[in-house]
Parts: structure tokens; C-alpha cells; sequence
């Protein structure tokens, strides 16, 4: 499957210029200095005036944008749906000395500037921050068109990728390179004044990151799909996202090239299956990685996010909601896995006042950066908010997309005003608008060794989205609770909540509650869902679980559906089950049953537009 980081390799069309820049300065060194005997003293000073040539003469470097590059950057701006170009641009690389207390390296990174007459300034500053290196596709997405719309772009390589110096250890030292970059930022000769800064994904953490001690002069943000808390990603259900097993893999050998390493990259989830079935999983990731990448095997060990563990502390960003007082515009989609952290950003920026806006497309994690809706919005937020242009970056403070209607909405906030629509849950799998007066229970049994697949949903590297679900609710593992089909159009925007009286015959279950849509020819496709891993379920207990956000028409004749199960694997890691009584865990069936009906009845709430009831 495809993920940021195989599509990315499809693009590193150079060599990574620090190294090429080395070799070739070293070579210019050591030719210059033939009689000097000592290799590693010639090294020495190669890498010496390798470093001065960057600092003090990166005109050396300085590259003009050939004819090639501009039809591509304009080719892909149309696309993007940006206005026309205003300048050419040149891109210089260059190295930013890092300093710690333990160490002492530089970052790779490329300046663009745009070329301007003599008597105009660059419009601002906007600095990116990229694990996965400076390649075409993210130059192409980032920082080129905005060079050539005036603005000066700061491309930087994180700690420890592509050319960059240290140790990349996810997670652990964003904040602290985020503000050493802005440091010598501010230094540069070319430097504005103020800055923005770009980017989504683990691009837009480093700036959450940066916005735990918001620098001065950063007067704006674009952050898509990104999280500000990494261990809420990673354990936040109570059960490991297998997800960043395949992403840590991926990381580990994200600079080797070749067709071979390409098919590695895409098959990944599918050649680490196997490793993730065994019951000990933390043992099984420690054998995978072989101490390559001791960060995911500490996190497979240690699930317990909640402690005051310094490596998850270093990765939780909830401070920089109650710091952060800059424009802030957030980009997300229904489908994409960091879609829960950035409606929860938005919730908190909005109760404190600050300058939030939000765009919610029908998109996976993958697709929000290549939508012309996210750019043409990213680049009004930074020309109204950077170059203090008369730009109207949105039409309403929340703009999102309705899935079944397929049209956009305006509202002032999010979410919109809805009113609370019941249906129980009732015997013949059946989803009612009337509670059954007498009680009833359905079962299933999950069997970890033929787990509930998981299809469509919010993922990050398994092609998330909207998924053809029909044949989960077939499966013997699942119970599926069905409407009629509707009378009249459903449109529901926000959490819909579903109330299960739910027991189990093992203290310790995961389970998964997703609302499809089944349509007239009895396809059905997911729209939201919610997993759980829970604690002492051994006994009857009312769960009131909020699925994740949506946006949706439930449209005429078609049905509700409600599934209910006890895996989603691969996307999260196989329960292995302790029984009443029992102290170990062990691979064995589990029996989950739902009660409806009478008192205390199992229902879905499903937040109805009001408009939507007229």
C-alpha cells in the first residue's frame, strides 16, 4: 500500500544535496591539498571549509529556476488552483548549526527566494519543517509555488534525514530544533521579519511543537491533518495502531532508492502481518526491529500513555492549544487517522477566542494534500495573515463537506446545530424508531485467530476512506443492526453516540462500533466508527461511546446500519484474551453479547441538522 513516504521516494529525482556538496568541496580540498599526508586531517578540513562555504558563500550554491522547473511549478499550480505566478525564484541550499547539551550537528535545509525588482521585498518568510527530505513532490506542494508568489521559504530536513545531522528519533526533539531553526532564522540576511509556517502530517506536528513556546514573529499557521499529542495516535484506544509499526519500518529505509526498495515500502503492512499475530506483540516488534528503531520497540512495551513517562510527555502537545494565539487555519479529512486530534484543535482554539478556521473534506490521510480546495484556502490564510494582504481567506469560519450530498457547508462553528434522533436496537438485527418493550440479547463470537478485517476508516498507510463494507456485516464475527429503508433524507453533522448494554466473558475486549449507509442495491459503506480496547467487561455495563466526527446525508430508501465487533486488524493489534479468574493472557475465542430493549435499552443518538428536519 501506499503512504507518504513510498510516494515521496518516487520523487527523489537528486542525490541529497548536502552529501553531494560535501563530496564535491571535499574533492575541490583535497586536490588543493595533494601534499598533505594525513587522510583523515584532509577530511577534517574538507568538512571545515565544507561548512564555511555554506555560511559565507551559499551564492556558490545559489541555483536559478530553469525553464523545465517553471512549466512544472506552473503546470502543478493550475492544478492546485493557485493565481498566477509573480516572480521566478532561486533555491540555495545551506546547513543550520544545531547545538544541545549532548551534541553539536547541523540541518540539512533549501532557502527559495523569490526574485524580485530591486525596489520590492519578499511578501514574508514561511518555514517547513520534513522528516521525509526535500524532494520534488514536497518542494512542488510547499515551498516553490509560494517562492514564486514572493515569499522567501525555509525547506528544513529534521534532525537525523536527508543530510541532516543527529539522530532522527520520532517525536522526541521537534520542539527544541523548531526553535533553534527559528533562531538562526531570524539571523539570515533575508529574513522579513515575521514568518508563517506550512505543512501537514508530521509537518504540521513540528508546528505544534514550535507553538508550545510560540516564537515571536511567527504571526500564522496552516496545519493539515496533523496531531498534537504522537501517543494518543499511537495507544490512545487501549490498543496498539499497527499503523506506525509499518510507518516505523517504512521510516528505518525511507533514503535507500531503487525499484527493490519501492516494493519493500508498499508491501509493508502485508510482510509485517505475520510478526503482528503473536500474543506477545511487544516481544515480536523488538525481534522485527533488532534495535533499529528502539523508539517504536519502547512504545510497543510501555502502553500506558497516561504515566508521567518523559519520551510520551516530549510528544504531547495539548499546552500549545492553550498557548497558541495566531491565525491558525486547520485542514482536515473525514477519513484521515489524525481527523479526531484536528477537530479537537479546533474545539479548543474556538472556546479560548483565538483566530481559528477549519476545512473538512471527504478525504483520507493521503488526499488532503492533493486537493485544490486545501491549497487555494492555505494560500489566502498566509496572504491575508503573513503579507497582510486584502484577501478573504473563507467564506465562514468553518467550511466542511457533506458525504452523500456531496456539497459543501458554511457554518459560523462547528458543529452545526442539530437535535437528537434515536433508533434502538432490536430483535432481527433491527434498528427502530420505537424502543422494544421487552428485552432481548444478540451474540457473536471472535475468534483472535481469524480476526475481523479491517476495511475502509480513518488509517493512515491501508487506503482509508469510504470502503464497500457489505461483507462484514456477513461475517459471524459481527452483529449488524439495520433501518428500514428511510422515508425522507437523514442529515447528520457531529459525534453520533451509540448506548450499548454490552457484556463479555473476558475481563479485557476490544471492540469496534461503525455506522455504514447500506444502499438500494444492498451495498454497504462505512461512515464513521469508533474502537475501544475496555477493562472488567466480565459484567453487563452501559457503554456510551462517541463515534468520530462526520458529515453526512443518509439519503432516501437507502439504511442505517450499525456493526459491532471485536477486532480491526491490521489496522489495530489482536486481543489476547484473560478470562475471569485468570492472571495471563491468552490466544482464545470471546464471546460478546448486547443486550436491547426494556429499561436500559442499546441505541444510536445520531445528531440531526435541524435544517435538515424542514
Amino acid at each position: 500500500m501506499l503512504d507518504y513516504v513510498s510516494i515521496v521516494s518516487l520523487f527523489q529525482t537528486r542525490p541529497r544535496q548536502p552529501d553531494w556538496t560535501d563530496g564535491a568541496v571535499r574533492m575541490l580540498c583535497c586536490t588543493h591539498r595533494q601534499s598533505d599526508e594525513n587522510p583523515r586531517k584532509r577530511s577534517t578540513e574538507a568538512h571545515s571549509f565544507t561548512r564555511f562555504l555554506f555560511r559565507h558563500s551559499t551564492l556558490l550554491w545559489r541555483k536559478k529556476r530553469g525553464l523545465v522547473a517553471t512549466l512544472l511549478d506552473r503546470l502543478i499550480a493550475r492544478q492546485l488552483g493557485l493565481p498566477r505566478e509573480t516572480c521566478s525564484y532561486t533555491t540555495t541550499p545551506t546547513r543550520i548549526p544545531i547545538s544541545t547539551s549532548t551534541e553539536t550537528f547541523e540541518l540539512a535545509a533549501d532557502i527559495y527566494q523569490p526574485l524580485l525588482a530591486q525596489d520590492q521585498k519578499a511578501a514574508g518568510t514561511i518555514l517547513i519543517r520534513c522528516p521525509y527530505g526535500r524532494s520534488l513532490l514536497f518542494a512542488l506542494l510547499g515551498a516553490r509555488p509560494y517562492a514564486a508568489r514572493g515569499y522567501n521559504c525555509l525547506f528544513v530536513s529534521c534532525r537525523g534525514t536527508f543530510g541532516s545531522g543527529g539522530k532522527f528519533v520520532p517525536w522526541q526533539n521537534e520542539e527544541e530544533d523548531g526553535k533553534a531553526v527559528v533562531e538562526w532564522m531570524r539571523q539570515q540576511s533575508w529574513y522579513t521579519g515575521s514568518f508563517a509556517t506550512l505543512g501537514g502530517s508530521y509537518l504540521g506536528y513540528v508546528q505544534w511543537a514550535l507553538l508550545m513556546d510560540p516564537p515571536s514573529g511567527m504571526v500564522a499557521a496552516v496545519i493539515h491533518c496533523a496531531p498534537h499529542n504522537f501517543g494518543q495516535q499511537l495507544w490512545g484506544t487501549g490498543s496498539l495502531s499497527l499503523e506506525w509499526v509499518a510507518w516505523a519500518d517504512n521510516v528505518l529505509h525511507q533514503e535507500e532508492t531503487g525499484i527493490g526498495n519501492m516494493r519493500r515500502r508498499w508491501s509493508t503492512m502485508k510482510r509485517i502481518q505475520p510478526m503482528m499475530r503473536g500474543p506477545d506483540l511487544a516481544k515480536s516488534i523488538k525481534h522485527h526491529f533488532d534495535g533499529q528503531a528502539p523508539w517504536m520497540e519502547y512504545v510497543a512495551d510501555q502502553p500506558d500513555i497516561d504515566t508521567r513517562d518523559p519520551f510520551y510527555e516530549k510528544m504531547n502537545f495539548e499546552q500549545a492549544l492553550k498557548r497558541a494565539s495566531i491565525p491558525i487555519l486547520l485542514v482536515g479529512g473525514w477519513y484521515d487517522v489524525f481527523a479526531p486530534q484536528t477537530l479537537r484543535q479546533y474545539t479548543r482554539l474556538s472556546e479560548r477566542g483565538t483566530n481559528v478556521a477549519l476545512v473538512m473534506g471527504p478525504w483520507n490521510h493521503t488526499q488532503v494534500g492533493m486537493q485544490a480546495e486545501v491549497h487555494k484556502q492555505s494560500y489566502n490564510w498566509i496572504e491575508q495573515h503573513l503579507a497582510k494582504r486584502n484577501v478573504q481567506a473563507q467564506k465562514s469560519p468553518v467550511q466542511y463537506f457533506v458525504t452523500g450530498a456531496k456539497e459543501w457547508r458554511h457554518e459560523a462553528a462547528w458543529p452545526p446545530p442539530t437535535v437528537v434522533l434515536e433508533w434502538y436496537l432490536g430483535s432481527d438485527q433491527r434498528l427502530m424508531t420505537q424502543k422494544a418493550t421487552e428485552e432481548g440479547l444478540s451474540s457473536f463470537v471472535f475468534d483472535p485467530k481469524d480476526p475481523t478485517p479491517t476495511v475502509g476508516g480513518n488509517l493512515l498507510l491501508l487506503g482509508g476512506g469510504s470502503a464497500d463494507d457489505t461483507a462484514l456485516a456477513a461475517r459471524s464475527d459481527v452483529l449488524a443492526f439495520t433501518t428500514e429503508p428511510l422515508e425522507n433524507d437523514v442529515e447528520v453533522a457531529g459525534k453520533i453516540i451509540v448506548q450499548l448494554n454490552h457484556a463479555s466473558d473476558n475481563l479485557d475486549v476490544d471492540l469496534l462500533v461503525r455506522v455504514s449507509e447500506v444502499d438500494a442495491k444492498g451495498r454497504s459503506h462505512n461512515i464513521t466508527e469508533i474502537y475501544r480496547r475496555l477493562s472488567a467487561m466480565s459484567e453487563a455495563q452501559i457503554l456510551v461511546l462517541h463515534l468520530n466526527d462526520c458529515a453526512h446525508r443518509f439519503t432516501k430508501g437507502c439504511k442505517i446500519r450499525l456493526l459491532i465487533a471485536g477486532a480491526s486488524f491490521p489496522q489495530y493489534a489482536v486481543h489476547a484474551a484473560r478470562g475471569v479468574g485468570e492472571t495471563s493472557v491468552q490466544c482464545k475465542n470471546v464471546t460478546h453479547t448486547v443486550r436491547y430493549g426494556g429499561e436500559i435499552a442499546s441505541k444510536i443518538l445520531l445528531p440531526v441538522v435541524s435544517q435538515a428536519l424542514v
